[in-house]
Formats: C-alpha cells, sequence, structure tokens
C-alpha cells in the first residue's frame, strides 16, 4: 500500500523501520527541527533522521490546519496514513484525505490512558498491565474505534524507558499485523466506562515527596525514568533517582537505613539507580563509592 508515515520520537522509529520494509511511504511527516545542545543548533525529530537515512521523503509543516498544507496532503493520494506520537492535531480534513484514513498506535489499552503520557501514567498508577491499541482515528483524542489490540504485564521493577522499548517493538509488529489483516478487520467502539487521561507530564511531579507510602514513590521513580527522572536532595547535590524496588524498613521520611535503601511514609524503598549532577547514570554501588550520604535525604 501507498503510505504516509506520520511520528516524532524515538517511539516512532521501529514501526517506520518495519512499515518502510513492506510497504511504499511516499511520505514521512514529523515535527520541525528544533533547537538543542549547548550551541542550540537546530536537530532534527528521531524519525526524520532515520527516514533521510532511509531514503524517504520527509516534510515537517509547523500545522496543517493551512489550506495550502491540507491540499499538500491530499495530493499524496495515499492509501492510508499511520500515525504514532507525532504530535501534531490532524484536521478533518486530513483525517479523510487517505482513501482508508488513518490509523493510530496508541500505547495503552483504550479507553484507559488516553492522551500524551500513557506509558509513565500506567506505571505511576501501579497498572499491571499495559499493551498496544490500532485505532482508526477520528476527531477526538484517542477516541476512535479499536481495529486490533495486544496486551503485555507490566513487571514490579520495570521502568517507562524499558517499557517504552517493549511497547515500540510491540507497536511495530501489531501495525504490520493490522494492514496485513486490514479488509477482514472489524473496529470496535471503545466503552464509554473506563475512560482514564494521561496528561502530559509536568516537571513538578518530579520531585520525591518522602512522607508518601513506599509504594508510591516506587512507581515516581520507575514512571519518570528517564525522563524527566524524579529527584531528591542529597545534602546539597540534586540527585536523580532512575531505578528503584520496595524493600523491608521503616524509619523517619527520607531516612537512609542501609546503602540506597530509604525510609517513606510507610516501608522503604531501594534505589538500584541514580543520576547525580553532571554525570552518568550509575547503579547504587558506584553512586555509593563517590557520594556520602546524610543521615536523611530530602
Amino acid at each position: 500500500m501507498k503510505l504516509v508515515f506520520m511520528g516524532t520520537p524515538d517511539f516512532s522509529v521501529p514501526i517506520l523501520e518495519a512499515l518502510a520494509a513492506r510497504h511504499e511511504i511516499v511520505a514521512v511527516y514529523t515535527q520541525p527541527p528544533r533547537p538543542a545542545g549547548r550551541g542550540k543548533s537546530l536537530r532534527p525529530t528521531a524519525v526524520h533522521a532515520r527516514a533521510e537515512a532511509l531514503g524517504l521523503p520527509v516534510r515537517h509543516p509547523v500545522s496543517l490546519k493551512t489550506p495550502e498544507a491540507q491540499a499538500d496532503f491530499a495530493a499524496l493520494n495515499a492509501d492510508i496514513a499511520v500515525v504514532v506520537a507525532y504530535g501534531l492535531i490532524l484536521p478533518q480534513a486530513v483525517l479523510d484525505a487517505p482513501l482508508r484514513g488513518c490509523l493510530n498506535i496508541h500505547a495503552s489499552l483504550l479507553p484507559r490512558w488516553r492522551g500524551a503520557a500513557p506509558i509513565h501514567r500506567a506505571i505511576m498508577a501501579g497498572d499491571t498491565e499495559t499493551g498496544i491499541c490500532i485505532m482508526q482515528m477520528d476527531a477526538g483524542l484517542d477516541t476512535g474505534p479499536v481495529l486490533l489490540r495486544r496486551s503485555t504485564p507490566i513487571g514490579a521493577t520495570e521502568t517507562t524507558a524499558r517499557l517504552h522499548d517493549r511497547l515500540s517493538v510491540m507497536g511495530a509488529d501489531l501495525i504490520v499485523e493490522a494492514l496485513e489483516r486490514l479488509d477482514s478487520l472489524s473496529p470496535e467502539p471503545q466503552p464509554e466506562s473506563g475512560v482514564t487521561y494521561a496528561a502530559k507530564i509536568d516537571k513538578a511531579e518530579a520531585r520525591i515527596d518522602w512522607t508518601r507510602p513506599a509504594a508510591e514513590i516506587d512507581r515516581q521513580i520507575r514512571g519518570l525514568s528517564v525522563f524527566p527522572g524524579a529527584w531528591c536532595m542529597v545534602g546539597n547535590e540534586r540527585v536523580k533517582l532512575l531505578g528503584s524496588r520496595l524493600a523491608e524498613g521503616s524509619g523517619g521520611a527520607g531516612q537512609v537505613l542501609h546503602g540506597l535503601t530509604v525510609a517513606c511514609g510507610s516501608g522503604a524503598v531501594e534505589i538500584t539507580l541514580a543520576q547525580r549532577e553532571g554525570k552518568k547514570p550509575m547503579d547504587a554501588a558506584e553512586i555509593l563509592r563517590g557520594l556520602t550520604l546524610p543521615e536523611r535525604l530530602a
């Protein structure tokens, strides 16, 4: 089939690669290059860079709301558009342009966790399961009927970064299957019950409050790893905590019990991966070799 691919971050790249190996991609749409790094030079998105390496034509309009942008999209005469973490709202004229509409790859079991940050929110909420849905797009926010879904358990120590990578590969497999079976799939309307929204992660959510229960802090650490990274103050230094698990022990909130095991409002967590300012992430043993811990973390 003639496809338009629309995506932006690393999550979308394995899906682009899988589709490019099997279908004709007539255009890749992605977000415009943004200033990055110390020099603030323009950096293309992960999808942009990979598409160019694959020899695919790339477009990065600032908006799809103009008549010109919509006419350019329609002129591609695509059979279908595949959208995954693109970052722009698709107007109805764009949704209607491909012969067979637009399919979205969403990293949750809809209708749970519609919206921007479904992987983070699933871990932070303590969900034991998530997955991938292939959805027929409509004008709503992840409200379209689902063509295909696949679930996967969330591990007890799994971080957003690890789950992100697993779901990306799942998404690539599932969209390939969906396109192969497109004529036989029946769109399934999403139920009205069970709807939750995965709001964009705010950096204000990242500071750890050690008075909260250990289970909540553990999910916060794993859910915000690696970006933006949950953090606390270790003496006068801000340290990101990127991996954790529940541990035995009790004490005052923030009290360092032993090693990198810290007491919470109830229970304790063991920090397994952390990152000091200006350094790379390190496991607990490495961190402890170069950092003197106070009696209590703040």
